[in-house]
């Protein structure tokens, strides 16, 4: 009798343990290979072969350049959005991540944003976004879209405009693009009634202006702001003064408001800004659109995020609702995991967390 409990208990936990590995396996491997791409090969065998393609997205503005990611079995399909970086779709994290989305049976498609690729947010990037998304829907899976950084409000922009989602993602995003402007210039934050303070990297404050120039009017003094920002970008100890006494009335506010350290300026300089970028800033920014978006809401964000602030996240997922599902990674800057060795309990807890949403985000 003992023998036959114990055969029993046996294959129970065998069916247990084949069980959790069907349904856990995939975000498993997944989580694995992002935190340590060392285990990468451990998978190799029981992961699809991936094909990249180069194809053409129909658009407003003209084609867009994308790569389609495509497994031998697809089983859903995945829109990413990338952020301010010049690599675009072919960023080697980005690149890599969704190879490894493939790899678990997601057709992936990574459009190129050229805006975005210069460091830019012209507003056009909303409809490119919402043209890459009829376009995956039209490769016959169920569809998910994920927006990283600053890519991450046009994601959520279009997304809330598009019926039958399975799942949207924000990585990194930002809710209201003023509190990131606050964020980047003073290192100031408010969330809940609380108050935090963070070190900003003068880098910065170039990437903000790049991001601004698409918002003046003016065309002299976009020019001139938008050399300014090539060349701070590329030198941030280059001297541009000859230009900056150039500038108009326009021009002369963006920068300004760029260039001030204050929190309590912040306010008045953004209402200095012309009305269409004022305007601008309000449409770009997601936080009143995530209530109507379809389907699972994804929100990540590390809480040493240096360009935007994790208080963007809790905003987001505050105003989305029990829909939402929020992760905070202690280990995590805005790119990356942090260069110091991180505590253990920090390593377990982030661990978990990327866990389920990897769980979320793989089609089951």
């Amino acid at each position: 009798m003992r023998r036959r409990v114990v055969y029993l208990a046996g294959l129970l936990l065998v069916a247990v343990s084949l069980a959790l590995a069907a349904r856990f396996g995939p975000a498993l491997s997944l989580s694995l290979s992002l935190a340590a791409p060392a285990t990468e090969k451990w998978f190799a065998p029981i992961r699809d072969r991936v094909a990249r393609e180069d194809v053409t997205v129909p658009a407003p503005f003209g084609g867009l350049q994308a790569d389609l990611y495509r497994p031998a079995r697809p089983r859903g399909a995945l829109l990413l959005v990338h952020g301010l970086s010049r690599a675009g779709r072919r960023q080697p994290d980005l690149a890599r991540l969704a190879n490894l989305l493939g790899e678990q049976g997601m057709l992936v498609l990574v459009p190129q944003f050229e805006d975005l690729a210069a460091f830019q947010l012209t507003g056009r990037e909303v409809d490119e976004v919402r043209a890459a998304l009829r376009y995956t829907a039209t490769l016959g899976e169920p569809v998910g879209i994920a927006g990283f950084s600053f890519g991450a409000g046009p994601a959520l922009l279009a997304a809330a405009d598009f019926p039958g989602l399975r799942v949207a993602a924000s990585f990194g995003g930002y809710a209201d693009l003023t509190h990131v402007i606050g964020y980047v210039t003073t290192g100031a934050h408010r969330f809940d009634g609380q108050r935090y303070v963070q070190g900003q990297e003068e880098y910065n404050r170039w990437k903000l202006l790049a991001l601004l120039v698409g918002f003046v009017q003016d065309q002299p003094d976009r020019q001139r702001l938008d050399e300014i920002a090539r060349r701070r970008l590329a030198n941030p100890g280059d001297d541009t003064r000859d230009i900056e006494q150039e500038l108009g009335p326009e021009g002369r506010a963006v920068l300004n408001l760029v260039l001030n350290r204050r929190e309590d300026a912040v306010a008045g300089l953004l209402a200095r800004l012309p009305p269409g970028a004022r305007d601008a800033l309000g449409r770009l920014s997601p936080l009143g659109a995530v209530a109507r978006i379809h389907g699972r809401l994804l929100i990540a964000h590390g809480t040493e995020d240096d360009s935007i602030p994790y208080t963007e996240s809790l905003r987001l997922a505050a105003a989305a609702g029990p829909r939402a599902h929020l992760a905070l990674f202690r280990t995590f800057h805005h790119t990356g995991p942090k260069t110091l060795w991180p505590s253990p309990v920090d390593r377990v807890r982030d661990g978990w967390n990327l866990l389920r949403l990897a769980d979320a985000l793989l089609p089951r």
